[in-house]
């Protein structure tokens, strides 16, 4: 996790508590939180099977979650998406994606070679409905999704880069929305 997203989320009001990824839902739980940050990481997200069942879990309990980059590939198979490995993956900070709700065009910070199939996004999946809310504008990859009936979101990029861009950042403010309303 970077030291980034911690600022960001402190500056948002949270007051954070970091877990190894290798955590135990039910020692997550444990801890009452109001939300669960996914963070970035390597790897191909097929291959962390306790990542997917520990977030699984979590949906179970409707505990808000957000995600990036390797959170947001881990959050989309946890709810029956398929990932899969780009042919070059995107990297920089220079890549434009469109916000769907908005219509806005954010610069993003990416660095990631596998992505979450959006034809493969559930309309009845083991947590109902999930629906894509970025899109890359240069390849129409998916960038983000939204559960529907469970309080999750996730973005593939990373609204924490630093220095920038930051045009993402508004997320951080969504996730503490998504937290006060499942109180």
């Amino acid at each position: 996790m970077k030291r980034n997203i911690l600022r960001l989320l402190t500056g948002a009001g949270c007051d954070v508590r970091v877990v190894p990824a290798t955590t135990d839902p039910d020692d997550v739980l444990a801890h009452e939180p109001d939300g669960v940050f996914l963070s970035n990481g390597p790897g191909d997200p097929a291959a962390v099977k306790h990542g997917i069942a520990a977030i699984g879990r979590l949906l179970q309990e409707q505990t808000p979650l957000f995600g990036i980059c390797l959170g947001h590939q881990l959050l989309g198979r946890a709810v029956g998406a398929q990932t899969y490995k780009m042919t070059f993956g995107h990297r920089g900070a220079n890549q434009p994606v469109r916000n769907l709700a908005s219509g806005q065009v954010e610069v993003t910070s990416h660095n990631h070679g596998f992505a979450v199939a959006t034809e493969s996004l559930p309309g009845d999946g083991p947590f109902g409905a999930v629906e894509q809310t970025h899109v890359n504008l240069n390849d129409d990859v998916n960038e983000g999704l939204r559960c529907r009936d469970v309080p999750a979101f996730s973005v593939q990029y990373h609204p924490e880069a630093a220095p920038g861009p930051h045009d993402a950042r508004y997320l951080f403010a969504d996730f503490v929305s998504l937290m006060e309303g499942a109180r």
